[in-house]
């Protein structure tokens, strides 16, 4: 498939949760759009694996290894990207866990707190330490990653789907209080998409695998490759009036 071009050239770009899937597509394509990559992860080994992709195809990247849940590796990791480049000009947020599977009632409260901690906090938290470098600089840019889960109920993943949602109305209210700043932060949401978080999710059960398919009106699942592009888009200067907005890239699920 065709995908559009876009020039991030003497750019400065961060990807958490880029040790693999919509991560590792997204850091690839900032990097082939001439972008100089950190690729950040709990993973060192898909982190670096990320790296020496974007390297092979002439790139720059780093690896900076991070949990996003912890408030000293988030501010140490822009402190890295400062030290190293002297700027920061566009994060893509998107490191998270889908953690287990249960209803609501049943869910562990020790899984609860590590889903909310990762996916919601952790998206805090990295705004929080690269906002004041983009007031510092006079601009930057901002896309977290939600899914359609923060756009709608989904049984059996309340953490998850509470994360989601949380996601948008934080991206929704930054995006509110920094506007006049020259800072746009805007969410994506991917629909069902081919990553190692879909695997663990239907747990390799064909069926299950059969079942997500056919609730695609478009009769397939997303690439991660076509999320990186809503997400390349929004961090160009081609979405500059767009902040606060949830792009939803899902091959019409929540349209049904």
């Amino acid at each position: 498939m065709a995908f559009t071009s876009f020039d991030f050239s003497g750019q400065v770009v961060l990807v958490t949760g880029a040790a693999s899937g919509i991560g590792r597509a997204t850091a690839f394509a900032f990097a082939k759009s001439q972008a100089k990559v950190v690729v950040s992860d709990v993973s060192e080994e898909g982190g670096l694996e990320t790296v020496r992709q974007i390297q092979k195809i002439g790139g720059e990247a780093l690896f900076v290894p991070c949990d996003v849940s912890q408030s000293a590796q988030v501010q140490a990791l822009m402190k890295k990207i400062i030290d190293t480049f002297g700027r920061l000009d566009s994060a893509f947020n998107n490191a998270g866990i889908e953690g287990p599977q249960s209803s609501t009632a049943d869910y562990a409260e020790e899984a609860w707190d590590r889903v909310i901690d990762t996916n919601l906090k952790g998206v805090w938290l990295c705004m929080k330490y690269q906002i004041p470098i983009f007031i510092k600089q006079g601009h930057g840019n901002i896309v977290n990653c939600s899914s359609i889960a923060g756009m709608i109920g989904f049984q059996g993943v309340p953490a998850y789907v509470a994360s989601k949602h949380g996601i948008l109305g934080l991206t929704k209210t930054a995006a509110l209080e920094y506007s006049k700043q020259n800072i746009r932060v805007n969410a994506v949401c991917p629909g069902v998409i081919e990553t190692p978080m879909i695997e663990r999710f239907t747990r390799g059960d064909t069926k299950a695998h059969e079942l997500l398919v056919a609730g695609e009106p478009m009769g397939r699942v997303g690439h991660p490759a076509e999320i990186a592009q809503a997400v390349l888009w929004l961090s160009s200067s081609g979405a500059s009036f767009v902040t606060g907005h949830p792009l939803v890239v899902d091959g019409g699920w929540v349209a049904q």
